[in-house]
């Protein structure tokens, strides 16, 4: 019997003035890594095969299975919702902690055995650098767990209803990257979060992942709702692409024979 192959993960620091973000992905869903100690973020004490910790406190942004394990906390609550239900929808396990220039970087949940911040000083902007910075890091894991670009599926679409909303994305590992994004949100707002930040997010993840992406809402009245369909059309068309193809191992899926 083969073996399966190795999961794919990275783990990510991304230091600026403005945002310390870590991440920690798998595209593969399961365990992950503890994030590490450094001058903003206290280290994790849970061993990458250990139990799953007790969750001591709900949060709209964590699950923790065996298959799957989900924390974020960037400290706007509609941007951890929209990257839980990415991350969930793609079948990755996904961590990400930030300290933004928001008006708060103390977080609203725990889990035992995890500290997240050294500190709770408050500092405040707005919510762009936070959105930009969390977007590249992810970008950047996403790029290093995928490794070299071969025997994967590498086009991906999906269409995503949720409710009256109903959203189209298609995506290509191409290393070309590029974005185009129809979102016509109604409102300034959505929850905590501008709603320009959606778009900016998803392009700066599709620079930093080497990515063509085209996401586009079709129809919907409800902001949350046309967003939250966006991104998961996003999962999966994510999940299609990174497919890996049995029997095309080590094949660059390109006429130019190489990605």
């Amino acid at each position: 019997m083969s073996k399966p192959p190795p999961r794919r993960t990275a783990l990510i620091n991304r230091n600026t003035n403005e945002t310390k973000v870590q991440v920690s992905l798998s595209l593969d869903g399961g365990p992950l890594d503890p994030l590490p100690d450094n001058a903003d973020f206290s280290a994790e004490s849970v061993a990458p095969n250990a139990p799953i910790p007790a969750q001591t406190t709900n949060h709209h942004a964590s699950q923790l299975k065996g298959s799957q394990q989900i924390w974020i906390w960037t400290g706007i609550g509609f941007l951890d919702h929209m990257l839980h239900a990415w991350s969930k929808h793609a079948g990755w396990s996904l961590r990400v902690r930030c300290r933004g220039d928001l008006a708060s970087t103390s977080s609203p949940f725990s889990i035992s055995s995890i500290e997240f911040f050294k500190s709770s000083s408050a500092a405040t902007v707005d919510d762009h650098h936070t959105t930009e910075d969390t977007f590249l890091a992810l970008g950047t894991a996403f790029t290093s767990a995928l490794g070299p670009r071969t025997g994967l599926a590498r086009f991906g679409h999906c269409y995503a209803p949720l409710d009256e909303a109903l959203s189209r994305a298609v995506l290509d590992i191409s290393s070309r990257p590029f974005f185009v994004g129809n979102f016509d949100f109604a409102a300034p707002m959505i929850g905590q979060l501008n709603s320009q930040m959606v778009h900016h997010g998803l392009s700066s993840w599709a620079m930093a992942a080497g990515v063509t992406l085209h996401v586009d809402v079709i129809r919907g009245s409800n902001d949350h709702h046309r967003a939250e369909s966006a991104f998961k059309a996003l999962a999966g068309a994510c999940r299609m692409a990174c497919a890996r193809i049995e029997g095309r191992e080590g094949e660059v899926g390109s006429t130019k024979g190489v990605l």
